[in-house]
């Protein structure tokens, strides 16, 4: 098990796995069993988060996959996300998982910035910038693609080289733009996806 940063640690232990309901566990159970069989034949695990801007859910999904699969000491994952189409990495995600233990620094500037995104002192950072989900910095075979909104789920029928294409659709917390509420709901959706991505890795035997 790494040992990650200790405030991550303290946001951990708040997950509650009796918070699924059971809809949710049958809307993740494909993930676990995608992961599993990579397990047991030693092969890479290539995760791939899709949601239409590549701003706000599939970032939190990738980056609390990959925290998860460090937790639970899961070999081989490697998680991504990409967009219909490239925007930019919304400012309050990086606030989001800045106050749940992330290090975050901007590596560049620009209308669509690149961010280390750190979990552990000793493991390699999370990159976090907008591309689109077939962009060269992603795979291009022998991965899932993990489709995290309904409109992407809708508007991609076919992801090219995937090997399986799973739903699990967040709300977007974007509809709490620019109100009181806005900072309690980005956690809020932050800590469903953490919870429900912990509960997927907690279940992979080894």
């Amino acid at each position: 098990m790494n040992i990650l940063f200790p405030e991550i640690e303290n946001t951990i232990r708040s997950f509650d796995f009796k918070s699924i309901t059971n809809e949710r566990k049958n809307a993740l159970l494909p993930l676990i069993f995608y992961i599993q069989d990579r397990v047991n034949t030693l092969q890479e695990i290539r995760l791939v988060f899709i949601c239409t801007h590549n701003s706000r859910r599939s970032h939190l999904a990738q980056v609390w996959a990959q925290t998860a699969a460090a937790h639970f000491d899961i070999k081989n994952v490697i998680s991504y996300s990409g967009g219909t189409e490239a925007t930019a990495l919304y400012p309050m995600v990086v606030k989001t998982l800045e106050k749940s233990g992330f290090k975050i620094e901007a590596i560049s500037e620009g209308k669509n910035p690149v961010y280390s995104i750190k979990f552990a002192s000793n493991e390699h950072p999370i990159i976090g910038f907008s591309k689109s989900f077939d962009a060269s910095f992603n795979p291009d075979s022998k991965f899932v693609a993990i489709m995290t909104c309904s409109q992407a789920d809708g508007d991609c029928p076919f992801i090219a080289g995937a090997e399986k294409r799973i739903p699990i659709t967040y709300e977007d917390p974007k509809a709490f733009d620019n109100t009181p509420l806005q900072l309690e709901k980005y956690q809020e959706r932050s800590l469903q996806i953490a919870t429900e991505m912990f509960y997927v890795f907690s279940l992979i035997k080894k």
